[in-house]
């Protein structure tokens, strides 16, 4: 039997097209809309963190901040009550909130290029939940530090994966909807396995993870911004090499493999970047709803450029959270507001709208 070649249309997708960036042995493919844009964001996350830096318990004229950023910059740091509230609390906050939130929109990215699905994403598939589930065990049973929190969420969000790919694979090929389905219940099961957890421990440390899973950056430091940083870094470059694999893969697996991609070996490599950054996330400023469902889809609608926007995703995660951390430390109200519950109220309105006009549901 003849195996069919793949047509004009696959041939067409696998020649790059647009501008061609190349740094050694890398060659990335981009547009002059995808620069602009990432640019664009880049710029705006960077002015929200400085506006979000003003806020606080003691109020900062923008001006100080952006003195106390250059001072740290150039070394010639202030003793002034002003320097050290910048770049002593606040910049980790914000540098948290960056490195979280692009984790967050290349997590999506990848889960919606290889489930084929606006709805992939790693708080619906349970992929957050499962790093949840490793974070809350560190916290409840074992008072752990924040780089042992971040360690555990990243294990439980790779026992999901791992648990969530082998229900879900059918003839050694994991299909897009059977892989959100199956993410869906054992999504289910392991919130059932956090409120147990949050049961059984103590009051004050349950208190500590109810505040955690409520997802904050309040009291953030350099070690729950560190883990993310390193991780995005890493991811970046990989997930760039591994963009045009996982574009042909959205044309269909059969085609992805006869223009020579390894399909599930190249899905099982994606899928555990993705649940790494998600656990990164997870274990830096909790549970955050939202990012990674939106991000990804912003990013192309405002590019209009086909595949997985790696660069894009990552700048439009990192402002969405940036946004809606200044947004949460602007509302007229007294206490706190979680930030996880001001991207949940947002997500959840999205997800309503995208349900209704999405074709796939």
């Amino acid at each position: 039997m003849t195996t069919p070649r793949p047509g004009p249309d696959a041939l067409a997708a696998a020649r790059p097209t647009g501008r061609l960036l190349t740094a050694g042995p890398v060659t990335l493919v981009t547009s002059t809309r995808v620069i602009v844009v990432t640019t664009g964001l880049i710029l705006a996350t960077l002015v929200l963190g400085a506006v979000g830096m003003t806020a606080g318990t003691l109020r900062l004229p923008l001006t100080d901040v952006v003195g106390a950023l250059a001072g740290a910059l150039t070394g010639a740091e202030g003793d002034d009550v002003a320097s050290r509230v910048v770049v002593g609390l606040r910049l980790p906050r914000v540098v948290t909130a960056i490195v979280a939130g692009a984790a967050l929109g290349l997590s999506g990215a990848v889960f919606q290029s290889i489930s084929r699905n606006a709805l992939g994403s790693p708080e619906i598939i349970g992929f957050t939940t499962g790093a949840a589930t490793g974070a809350i065990v560190q916290i409840i049973i074992f008072q752990a530090d924040p780089v042992r929190v971040s360690v555990s969420a990243i294990l439980g969000g790779l026992l999901t994966a791992v648990l969530v790919y082998v229900l879900s694979v059918k003839n050694r090929v994991t299909g897009g909807y059977r892989l959100i389905l199956v993410g869906i219940g054992v999504g289910a099961v392991l919130q059932a396995v956090n409120n147990l957890l949050l049961v059984m421990g103590d009051l004050d440390t349950a208190v500590t993870a109810n505040i955690w899973l409520a997802g904050s950056l309040e009291a953030r430091g350099w070690e729950h911004a560190l883990p993310a940083l390193v991780g995005v870094a890493v991811a970046v470059p990989l997930l760039t090499i591994l963009g045009r694999r996982a574009t042909l893969m959205e044309m269909g697996d059969d085609t992805a493999s006869q223009l020579g991609i390894r399909v599930e070996r190249t899905r099982i490599l994606l899928m555990l970047i993705a649940v790494a950054l998600a656990g990164l996330a997870v274990g830096a400023a909790g549970p955050i709803a939202f990012i990674a469902l939106a991000a990804p889809q912003l990013a192309t609608r405002l590019t209009g450029s086909a595949g997985m926007p790696v660069l894009t995703a990552a700048a439009m995660g990192a402002a969405l959270l940036v946004l809606a951390d200044t947004v949460a430390q602007s509302l007229p109200v007294l206490a706190t507001v979680p930030i996880g519950k001001v991207t949940g109220v947002v997500g959840g309105l999205y997800l309503i709208w995208l349900l209704t006009r999405s074709k796939q549901v």
